[in-house]
């Protein structure tokens, strides 16, 4: 009679095992280890506590020395165990040593299931997938950990067919919960998520990981709303919902707004227990709340929740910046790290967008300062977002520097450094980085295309821009979209190819938008060309007839070639159709505090100095030669009545309060709701040579560098 069901092979290495133990007690007995190693006279004479000992030995050497040093310690030990085999396979397969995780493994005198499974489960990690089909194959005895093993890593490398074949060929009798749920858990993790949701139906049992499985799935591809109604289901067939399920629910709640099921969700999670323990719970509440532009209630969830850690932390901060609540979100930085609470990447980053936000640069270095102090800079999660920071704020060499810095650059880090040198017309760095791009076999997407051409057209590099947009076009793994379309009539409209421009927008696969239209009616107010203005304004006004940007372009087109009567009749239409124009502003971070001014403002504290010292640049000005170009002044007013509405522009207010409030010879940064005027351009460009000062202005077009009289978009923008 078999023992518990042992077949006589099994049997026969169980006594095989029993007699190579013994005999290496024996021999432990009336020896010590040589080599530095430690001595075993003090080891228990139980086998099996040898075997203990020597694992926490060989774990030590994995966690805190090298895997070669692991090796060492294991050759030392006479006869090992299949069990620190084991361990050793896996430690090579992590580091994705293969070939000698395999010679080692043929080195295994009587290899039992967890074995061939460790190995197998390393090459599929290692990507060989023909050695582990070999290896699986070769099997003498094949569990259904075995059979998952090999099904869940074939899907994990996207050989889905295979690994369908592979789980139809089971046993029925073998196939348990968590075959299918690996199976699940691939088809979603492969975008197959009808196929995941037709297997779940097919199962003839469910646990909660199966439910969670199909939850996060339809969530993770799209189809959360069909994620709800699963949700709903498992709790409608008397399912309690585990802390994983609930987690999944809200998330899908969150990302469709789906509001009162989320509160149906977190009234579950009160009646099945406390969820104030749960960290992820907790942080999927604030997270949802603050989705739902629900911060009282977010707020209120971390109050109460127990866990403060680094995960409900990060959520609150996350969800004040969603909601445009970056002054708060920073607050709860600062005391995170106030109370010891270390942040991590996502903590970095939320807080890094908190001061884009806020064009706020200085905190921006405090937090990149804590970065590098947890050496997280290289990362290319934490090193986009100070890529971003840099580049927002007006300071993209330091952009650049960061960039350089990150050890495994993504396709997002390098549309992150091409996007942030486009804004600041550094066409040639862009078109750089997009050649170090392809040399390092990264594939480009479509926001790589949107980034190249901007840089094109805001540098007038109108053949780059046909040869990318031709290239693009070839390029099968990237799809023209209507974005596409609209730099590339961009590029054009500012090249002055308004003809061809046109032409574009009406041989376009897909209809034309109004952003489309605008984009070449912008152009028009550039080059000045009213006939093809009047048509992209008409179109736009069919699709959006209370559109302030086509009204004001058109109207400011009108004015400036003094075209005074249709000026008048485009404004007289705007009130007509309660349609108001949005007012240029611009404004200054200094300290954490943003200082706003319109054109014309009085209402600033220091509104009499600002005013002097616009009037003493106003005389310096005029000594260097400065003229107001009065076609600007897109009023029909006296000329002297021009010069003054020029002069009172809101960035040169800006400019002023900061040369009152910053230290001498420092840099000065404005940024602009608009694009700025062509009078303002050539007077900013005269002020350096005044004040010896950089000014940066960022306008709703690009980034201008002005230093020593020249501006670095070189009159083109």
């Amino acid at each position: 009679m078999l023992l518990f069901g042992s077949s006589p092979k099994s049997i026969f290495h169980s006594t095989m095992f029993l007699c190579i133990a013994i005999r290496n007690w024996r021999f432990f007995s009336f020896t010590t280890a040589t080599n530095g190693f430690a001595s075993t006279s003090s080891i228990s004479s139980n086998p099996f506590t040898i075997i203990k000992s020597h694992k926490h030995t060989l774990f030590h050497y994995l966690n805190n020395r090298t895997l070669d040093q692991a090796r060492a310690f294991f050759d030392q030990i006479p006869s090992p165990h299949v069990s620190l085999y084991t361990i050793m396979l896996h430690a090579y397969a992590s580091n994705h040593r293969l070939r000698e995780a395999i010679d080692l493994f043929r080195q295994i005198p009587f290899k039992d299931v967890v074995s061939w499974n460790a190995m197998i489960k390393g090459c599929l990690h290692c990507g060989d997938m023909v050695t582990a089909r070999k290896l699986f194959d070769e099997m003498p005895h094949r569990t259904v950990v075995s059979w998952t093993t090999l099904v869940d890593g074939l899907l994990r490398l996207g050989v889905v067919e295979e690994a369908e074949a592979l789980f139809w060929s089971m046993d029925p009798l073998d196939r348990d919960v968590a075959s299918w749920n690996a199976m699940i858990h691939g088809y979603c993790g492969n975008g197959r998520v009808h196929d995941a949701l037709r297997l779940f139906r097919q199962m003839p049992s469910k646990d909660d990981i199966s439910w969670s499985c199909i939850i996060s799935g339809l969530d993770h591809n799209g189809e959360s709303e069909q994620a709800l109604v699963v949700f709903r289901d498992m709790v409608a067939s008397g399912v309690c919902p585990s802390s994983v399920g609930l987690v999944c629910g809200l998330s899908a709640a969150a990302k469709i707004l789906a509001f009162h099921v989320g509160i149906q969700i977190h009234c579950s999670a009160l009646k099945l227990g406390d969820w104030r323990f749960d960290e992820f719970v907790s942080s999927s509440l604030v997270t949802f709340y603050s989705c739902c532009k629900q911060m009282e209630s977010a707020c209120w969830v971390f109050g109460e929740a127990l866990c403060k850690n680094v995960v409900v932390c990060t959520a609150l901060l996350t969800g004040y910046g969603f909601n445009d609540k970056h002054p708060e979100a920073l607050e709860v930085f600062r005391q995170m790290m106030r109370i010891g609470v270390i942040p991590n990447e996502s903590s970095f980053t939320s807080a890094l967008n908190s001061c884009c936000g806020l064009e706020d640069l200085e905190r921006g270095k405090v937090i990149h300062a804590e970065v590098v102090k947890m050496g997280l800079e290289s990362g290319g999660y934490v090193g986009g977002s100070l890529v971003v920071m840099y580049s927002k704020c007006g300071y993209v060499s330091d952009a650049v520097s960061v960039f350089k810095g990150i050890n495994e650059k993504s396709v997002v880090s390098w549309n992150t450094v091409i996007v942030g040198c486009a804004q600041h017309g550094c066409g040639m760095w862009v078109l750089a980085f997009f050649n170090q791009m392809l040399r390092q076999r990264v594939d480009p997407n479509g926001v790589t295309l949107t980034g190249l051409l901007s840089a094109c057209s805001r540098s007038g590099m109108l053949q780059k821009a046909r040869c990318i947009f031709r290239y693009f076009g070839q390029e099968r793994s990237v799809t023209l979209t209507i974005e596409h379309y609209t730099s590339m009539v961009d590029v054009l409209g500012r090249c002055g190819e308004l003809e061809e421009a046109e032409a574009l927008v009406m041989s376009m696969p897909m209809k034309a938008n109004s952003m489309v239209w605008l984009a070449l009616l912008s152009a028009c107010r550039k080059h000045s060309n009213i006939d093809v203005a009047e048509r992209a304004a008409n179109r736009i006004f069919e699709m959006e007839p209370d559109c302030s940007a086509a009204y004001v372009l058109l109207s400011n087109l009108y004015a400036s070639s003094s075209r005074w009567a249709e000026a008048a009749l485009i404004r007289k239409r705007m009130k007509h159709n309660g349609v108001v124009k949005q007012p240029g502003s611009s404004w200054v971070t200094l300290k954490g505090q943003k200082h706003n001014f319109l054109s014309a403002d009085r209402s600033h504290p220091l509104t009499e100095k600002i005013y002097q010292t616009l009037e003493w640049l106003g005389v310096k000005l005029k000594e260097l030669g400065y003229v107001p170009d009065q076609q600007f002044a897109l009023h029909d007013v006296e000329t002297e009545q021009k010069e003054e509405m020029l002069s009172y522009h809101s960035e040169r207010l800006a400019i002023a309060f900061a040369l009152l409030s910053t230290v001498e010879g420092s840099r000065i940064t404005v940024m602009k709701n608009l694009r700025v005027c062509g009078d303002c351009h050539s007077a900013i460009k005269l002020m350096t040579h005044i004040v010896d000062r950089e000014i940066v202005v960022r306008d709703s077009s690009r980034f201008h560098h002005f230093k020593n009289g020249i501006c670095s978009c070189g009159d083109y923008w």
